[in-house]
């Protein structure tokens, strides 16, 4: 079993910023890529950022010079760095990602249960 457990959602006024925390755990062992994904009422799920096991970054246009992800690989935890908040912002915000268990094993991507972020005055 492997659990995604997000943190740091909550309401925000338009220019303000949110820090999203996803901590991995269970049996998964070594974290490959990890990612933040959104889904706002009446839309489908997007990318907002994602981050590998070697750093590397990308994020969707909507978010960029804004956002920022990163990650400690000690803690199997991934956090998004959310500035200048917009109300198109507001969504619920769910931690993906994906690895091996302690044999080597690849597990899959999963997926956290989401936290809602809302940006309104």
């Amino acid at each position: 079993q492997v659990q995604l457990v997000e943190s740091g959602g909550g309401l925000v006024q338009p220019g303000g910023s949110l820090r999203l925390s996803c901590a991995a755990s269970g049996s998964i062992f070594r974290v490959n890529a990890m990612g933040w994904y959104r889904q706002a009422p009446g839309k489908q799920r997007e990318l907002v950022a994602t981050i590998t096991s070697g750093g590397s970054t990308n994020y969707a246009d909507s978010v960029k010079g804004r956002f920022t992800i990163s990650r400690d690989n000690a803690k199997n935890t991934v956090y998004l760095q959310m500035n200048s908040l917009k109300p198109e912002d507001t969504a619920v915000y769910y931690c993906n990602a994906d690895g091996w268990d302690y044999s080597g094993n690849y597990l899959g991507d999963y997926w956290g249960q989401g936290t809602q972020v809302t940006v309104s005055s």
